[in-house]
């Protein structure tokens, strides 16, 4: 099959449960791979486990390929029992010997699962469904069969003569993958006759956006001085990012990032606090978070006339007027047509003359406190600690 790539460096453990598709792939790369080894998972739920698991072992003898059988004991704890089933099979083959992994999953399979995912509401994560390579801890866990159909696959393992066994669990309608393949697959297949290959191209467009994504991201933690995180981690920030909203929340390396209608932020950590003080005509304020500077002109920002100015952080309920053709609105309006993020509206230093609301970080001047044309005036400036991408 051309999509089994020849791979001459890495020993391989091939997944053989004795199906079809498995016993297909373990066929071809046996012709293909100079270190091969197969592994079974003798999961105990069918009456017909013990025969399966015979029958591995005698194609292995045949073939002259080393197999491991491994008995496991499923244990459901709140999952369904295809994922509790999968979670031991896996953890099984995350301790073979092996450097890699060889799945049988094919083209089918992927269809399935991406139509699936997007089902149950996995968002663009979901529609990637499954790479044909992927890192779990030190294992690779390689695909070779995810562009081959499965009627490819049948039709191989005539031309050459193999025998497989047939899961009687295939048949039950109540597992949704099985009600995808039986019941929903066909109807799709009179209206779409290739909504297979369809679904599987668009899983390799997904994934390569997630692709991007994460080298997006590696790059940006990077380029702030930060670590790399573990693929595993890097898999789940990524999720979280996506799927997130104003109250995401993520630490790596000591640093905190937000996300906010499609931007991350990056912080050094939670803000504090800072009591009332009073300008007294600084250039440059040091705060919490950030620094306030300020630039003295004529004729733009606050009217030097309007004393004292206090600076404060926000504690709710506050209005400001900008444009004094406009009506007077709460900082909450203003900060969200601003694109302002809900975790920093709390943090930014306002100025105040008096009591009186006067200035606010990427919003403006009240129009009470805006100065005449040649009128003495200073303009505050905001800048952060926080960097975003």
């Amino acid at each position: 099959m051309a999509s089994s790539r020849k791979r001459r460096s890495a020993e391989v453990t091939v997944a053989l449960s004795g199906g079809v598709d498995s016993v297909v792939l373990l066929h071809e790369l046996s012709r293909q791979l100079p270190a091969i080894s197969a592994l079974h998972v003798h999961h105990g739920l069918s009456p017909n486990a013990d025969a399966w698991a015979r029958f591995c072992r005698k194609l292995c003898r045949q073939w002259k390929i080393p197999l491991s059988v491994h008995r496991v004991k499923v244990q459901r704890k709140g999952k369904g029992l295809e994922a509790a089933a999968r979670d031991a099979r896996y953890q099984v083959l995350l301790q073979a010997s092996a450097p890699v992994i060889a799945l049988a999953h094919n083209l089918d399979d992927q269809a399935e699962t991406v139509l699936m995912n997007l089902l149950r509401g996995a968002g663009a994560r979901g529609a990637s469904g499954m790479p044909e390579r992927s890192r779990r801890g030190s294992k690779t866990l390689w695909r070779p069969l995810l562009s081959v159909t499965r009627k490819e696959i049948l039709a191989y393992a005539r031309r050459h003569g193999l025998d497989w066994v047939e899961d009687e669990s295939n048949a039950d309608q109540s597992l949704t993958r099985n009600f995808i393949r039986r019941r929903v697959g066909p109807i799709l297949a009179r209206r779409f006759p290739r909504w297979k290959e369809a679904l599987a191209r668009a899983a390799r467009l997904f994934s390569k956006k997630d692709l991007d994504a994460s080298r997006l991201l590696r790059s940006f933690l990077s380029s702030r001085g930060l670590r790399a995180p573990s693929e595993a981690k890097l898999t789940e920030m990524l999720k979280q990012l996506a799927a997130g909203g104003g109250r995401t929340k993520l630490t790596h390396d000591g640093a905190t990032l937000r996300v906010y209608r499609g931007k991350v932020f990056l912080a050094s950590g939670e803000e504090s606090s800072f009591s009332s003080l009073e300008w007294k005509g600084e250039r440059r304020l040091a705060l919490p978070g950030g620094e306030l500077r300020f630039r003295r002109t004529r004729g733009a920002g606050i009217d030097l006339r309007n004393r004292p100015l206090v600076i404060r952080r926000r504690s709710g309920g506050e209005r400001l007027q900008p444009d004094a053709k406009r009506p007077r609105r709460t900082l909450k309006n203003l900060f969200q047509e601003a694109g302002v993020p809900p975790w920093q509206r709390d943090a930014l230093p306002l100025v105040y003359c008096g009591e009186a609301l006067a200035w606010v970080p990427g919003i403006g001047v009240d129009a009470r406190f805006q100065a005449a044309a040649g009128a003495s005036a200073v303009v505050p400036e905001w800048l952060p600690n926080s960097l975003f991408c």
